[in-house]
């Protein structure tokens, strides 16, 4: 398997790179490891997720709805 170590300016490891045909059959022999990649969201969920935002901060300044802490938020990203 032809895997590369990433590492940080220090050289501690951080990361491995794994190429996409070893990938790919990885994810045949292991199913589960499918749950793991990243899918690109659609310009439809984007813009409903920012109603959604803009719904809440309305809420917010109407005092209906709770702000939550910026960590929170950071902490859910």
């Amino acid at each position: 398997m032809g895997l590369q170590i990433i590492q940080d300016s220090k050289g501690k490891a951080t990361g491995v790179f794994i190429p996409i045909n070893e990938w790919t059959e990885l994810k045949k022999q292991y199913k589960d490891l499918e749950v793991l990649e990243y899918e690109e969201p659609t310009k439809e969920q984007l813009l409903q997720e920012l109603k959604q935002a803009v719904t809440e901060l309305q809420l917010i300044e109407q005092g209906k709805l709770k702000a939550r802490p910026a960590k929170a938020l950071l902490d859910e990203l």
